[in-house]
């Protein structure tokens, strides 16, 4: 299992459950969570070892919604 932590523009409950949709039927993403109140609405993603940013990225980018990897 890997963290993997994004930039993203989720900020309310309306944009969290559409990740939800699809995050919830994904075998890959164990467990996620996404904090509104830090200004980078940072998403955690706790997922198998064999999930990449990209694959995050683009799960997030069909919701219509941006996520950039966050710089350490």
């Amino acid at each position: 299992m890997k963290l993997l932590i994004f930039k993203t523009n989720i900020g309310n409950r309306f944009k969290a459950k559409k990740v939800n949709s699809i995050f919830a039927y994904s075998p890959k993403i164990f467990e996620w969570s996404i904090d509104m109140e830090d200004i980078d609405n940072v998403l955690r993603v706790e997922a198998d070892d064999r999930s990449s940013e990209k694959e995050i990225i683009e799960m997030v980018s069909t919701c219509g919604l941006q996520c950039e990897v966050l710089p350490d």
